[in-house]
């Protein structure tokens, strides 16, 4: 219907109205059917024509009266009224007299059958228009205003499958009452229950303020249950109309690390990356492309992204140059092998980086521990050739990702992650290069996290496969262990092992569990095996050694441990007799080493094969 037909038929309803409740009080009030008289007539077309002249005022013509309320109530009380007000002085005016009996029935009937005509409307659409049958009844948690503009969009949004049912608050002055017609059930302890009692089909988290403990904390209550959770989107995109009620999206796993973010100390970032030329190896990786995207948000000079797999090292250069085609960042690809130290040398001469950030590595322990000889080129050889490289260079700051798999290392990744870092220490002690590592626990999304078996192990409907019952990790994500990189390169001073506060640990079961619900599965339906410990691996991972502890924040989540002993002259003599061992032999050297536990290594003569 258009606004001028709209129009049209409220003018006629209205007419219809105003007459029938002034002549029909004429007849109850003077209790006969000659209400045809000249009073009547006068008060007939004055009250009319206030009426009409009052409803654009008020604007009573361009109400929504679908979704009528209060503040549309208020309004047809002051029109009736006005008009009613304007008719007794017209009386008074006219025929010198006031009928108060006869405005005040018209009064009443006028106000009684114009509300009634148009909340009719919203009766009318939310018992026949508004089908609920197939929709799937909804539990909101939280009944505070991003909670209530989710109902109200639920109710009015004929085309959304979700019907809400009731509320759920911890605030108890709400409990018991209702809201735009929703029951607040109760505090989040009833959630499990009110989805029995309810036939809840889906949840929806509706508190945008939320800390990641407290989602965690609802969300494992929700878990409990067979419905489908969601989570609201950003309140301010909800308010502009960015987003909807239809793009609730699912819980992620990074909502439930039980953490709030690390923050970044942005002008301090800027002051060493802004217009300076950075170098990143392993720019293709999972971590090493999202340093790539968050150092080109501080704009620097030159971005050098290089590495040894040219689809993934094109992949990210197309990427960067899209996103931040409005920059003048000149991103510049570099296709070179880490062991190679005559190109990393080269690299480094043509492109002078004032920054280089060190992520390439091989990091995936069962396949290292079948290869213990590509660990020590790549991770070992490799970071020791860049680091040179970087030092003869003049780099400024180096920045080396490493692994929480290099505290009392079990594996030989952990191993050469330890060997690593030490190489790296060894370095600032005889450099003017400020070289530092970071440490963090798994990263949730990497090519080597998990998150991404256990997702493809559900959508092949199970099972999913868990190595022990009781493994725990440190987990965080993508954007968030880039950042700690950035950040280490902010705070560094030289020789520093940087480790970010990671909160608790997650049990591997408890995470596999959350996936296979967040996937809208029940764990009856996906299962759960568990295969034992693979070759190299801990059922606890730790961030520290004993004798690294350092208590000191220096930054807000941000510690940085001590420097232990540092066995560069050993490392040296592994790299150089490495290729005449056995494979046992070098996981053996590699862990020894790495865990303090020195043990000669052989001499071999110049004409040994």
């Amino acid at each position: 219907m258009t606004y001028r037909q709209r129009i049209s038929l409220f003018i006629f309803i209205d007419s219809c109205i105003v007459l029938t409740a002034i002549f029909f009080s004429q007849f109850l009030v003077g209790g006969t059917f000659n209400v045809i008289t000249f009073p009547i007539v006068i008060s007939s077309i004055v009250i009319l024509l206030s009426h009409y002249f009052l409803s654009f005022l008020y604007k009573l013509y361009k109400k929504a009266w679908e979704f009528a309320s209060v503040g549309e109530l208020l309004v047809i009380f002051k029109v009736v009224t006005f008009s009613i007000i304007i008719a007794a002085i017209v009386q008074q005016l006219v025929v010198q007299e006031i009928y108060f009996r006869l405005l005040t029935v018209t009064w009443l009937l006028n106000l009684f059958f114009i509300g009634c005509s148009r909340l009719s409307w919203r009766m009318i659409r939310g018992t026949f228009i508004n089908k609920t049958n197939n929709k799937n009844r909804t539990l909101i948690v939280g009944a505070g205003s991003a909670g209530m503009m989710v109902a109200r969009q639920l109710i009015k949004n004929n085309e959304a499958d979700l019907l809400p049912v009731g509320f759920i608050d911890d605030d108890v002055k709400k409990h018991n009452f209702d809201i735009l017609g929703i029951p607040v059930i109760g505090g989040t302890n009833m959630i499990e229950e009110s989805v029995k009692n309810f036939d809840i089909d889906n949840i929806v988290i509706a508190i945008p303020s939320l800390s990641k403990k407290e989602l965690n904390n609802i969300f494992l209550e929700c878990a409990k249950t067979s419905a489908k959770t969601q989570i609201l989107p950003m309140l301010e995109d909800l308010m502009t109309g960015n987003v909807t009620v239809n793009h609730f999206r699912n819980v992620r796993v990074e909502d439930l690390l039980g953490r709030e973010p690390v923050e970044l100390d942005i002008d301090s970032i800027s002051d060493y990356i802004t217009n300076k030329v950075v170098l990143v190896t392993g720019a293709g990786g999972s971590i090493g492309s999202e340093v790539c995207r968050q150092i080109s948000n501080f704009n620097p000079k030159k971005l050098i992204l290089l590495g040894h797999g040219e689809n993934s090292i094109y992949l990210i250069e197309m990427e960067l140059n899209e996103s931040f085609k409005n920059t003048e960042i000149e991103f510049i690809p570099e296709i070179a092998d880490l062991q190679d130290a005559e190109k990393m040398m080269l690299v480094m001469r043509i492109h002078k980086p004032d920054v280089v950030y060190h992520a390439a590595a091989h990091k995936h322990v069962p396949l290292m521990e079948g290869n213990p000889e590509e660990a020590v080129k790549n991770n070992i050889i490799g970071t020791m050739n860049a680091a040179k490289a970087a030092r003869w260079n003049g780099v400024k700051t180096f920045v080396m990702i490493s692994s929480d798999k290099a505290v009392n290392p079990t594996s030989v990744m952990g191993a050469t992650k330890r060997m690593a870092e030490m190489i790296i220490q060894h370095m600032d002690m005889e450099s003017k290069t400020k070289f530092v590592a970071v440490r963090f626990g798994n990263v949730l999304g990497s090519r080597g996290s998990v998150i991404p078996l256990f997702k493809r192990q559900i959508e092949r409907g199970g099972p999913v496969t868990v190595t022990h019952p009781e493994m725990v990790r440190y987990f965080m994500t993508i954007p968030e262990a880039s950042r700690l990189v950035l950040q280490a390169g902010a705070l560094a001073k030289g020789g520093e092992i940087f480790i970010l506060d990671m909160g608790n640990p997650v049990k591997i079961v408890d995470l596999a569990k959350n996936l296979i619900k967040l996937s809208g599965n029940s764990l009856a339906e996906i299962g759960i095996e568990y295969t034992g410990l693979r070759p190299g691996e801990k059922l606890f991972e730790e961030l520290l050694k004993e004798d690294e502890v350092h208590e000191n924040q220096i930054y807000p989540n941000i510690y940085i441990c001590k420097t232990s002993e540092i066995y560069l002259e050993e490392i040296e003599e592994l790299i150089s007799t490495y290729s005449q061992l056995e494979r046992s032999e070098i996981k053996q050297k590699l862990l020894s080493l790495a865990n303090n536990n020195l043990i000669p290594i052989p001499k071999f003569s110049t004409t040994s094969v």
